[in-house]
């Protein structure tokens, strides 16, 4: 069979989280538009009767602001080392610019084919798009490039076929029946915030983690944890109507992944400066 590691590489909020969704056939990455979504390395598991196609998607490149997005950008690097191949991920509704090439210079100088994968296409015109692709194109020496719509799912069976091209003979380094590396409850806690996310100002989600604390077979009980008292006050929301909102979003898909009804019980915990913590740091394995 071919097997083998392609690691995803772009800027942050190009796409790259449900671009590897679309390739896997399922949630292995939370999305959202807010920067720093992805905090940790995850391998999302494509599996086929003769292939396992395993894709590091990691942290989008940018400049270390704290101890957590440091360690963020120590993943990104290591993440590259080992990958048989590179997936650029672009978007087609952003000028191709400074941080593109700052990542074009690190991931062509790994050795390893590349293919630049232009996302978002589906609401462009046919124009804009081939001006994206040429400018794509002069990033570097490239295997290939697709443009694709990750939302949509056009030119993602093509866009796999040329990944698959690119493995090598090997054996499945995961079982075949899972799509991702997360524990549950890493992947509990994501759903989480990824509603919490989606439902918050722009002064939270930076300073925005769950942890889920005990999972039974009726209950799970997670922790929301913030900064700042003021942060504290926009989760919970007046009357705990915002913390009961992220509940009531985030426990369908938590259903859909244990396979049963459950009791989500959440909490928004204060604590300071936890993203310059190195044991919470590394507790939230980040």
């Amino acid at each position: 069979m071919k097997s083998g590691f392609i690691a995803v590489a772009g800027r942050p909020n190009v796409g790259k989280s449900t671009l590897v969704n679309a390739l896997c056939g399922g949630k292995v990455a939370i999305v959202s538009d807010k920067p720093q979504t992805t905090r940790r390395r995850i391998f999302g598991i494509a599996n086929g009767e003769d292939y396992q196609l395993v894709l590091v998607d990691v942290p989008g490149f940018q400049r270390p602001l704290d101890p957590m997005t440091e360690h963020m950008q120590r993943t990104v690097s290591k993440s590259f080392e080992d990958a048989d191949a590179v997936m650029f991920v672009l978007s087609s509704q952003e000028r191709i610019g400074a941080g593109d090439r700052f990542i074009a210079h690190a991931v062509f100088a790994l050795g390893v084919p590349v293919v630049i994968v232009l996302n978002k296409v589906d609401q462009q015109r046919p124009g804009h798009i081939a001006a994206q692709m040429k400018t794509a194109s002069e990033l570097g020496n490239f295997h290939a490039l697709h443009p694709v719509s990750a939302k949509t799912g056009d030119g993602i069976p093509e866009l796999l076929g040329e990944l698959l091209g690119l493995l090598p003979e090997g054996i499945a380094y995961f079982p075949r029946d899972v799509i991702t590396d997360m524990p549950l409850e890493v992947r509990l806690a994501e759903l989480v915030r990824e509603k919490a996310l989606a439902l918050t100002r722009d002064e939270v989600p930076h300073s925005l983690s769950v942890e889920v604390e005990e999972i039974t077979e009726r209950v799970i009980r997670a922790r929301i944890m913030v900064e700042t008292e003021s942060q504290k006050q926009i989760l919970v929301g007046r009357a705990g109507r915002m913390v009961k909102e992220i509940g009531v979003k985030a426990r369908p898909e938590i259903e859909q992944l244990i396979g049963h009804r459950v009791f989500l019980d959440l909490t928004v915990k204060v604590e300071p400066r936890w993203r310059r913590d190195q044991a919470t740091l590394e507790r939230l394995g980040i």
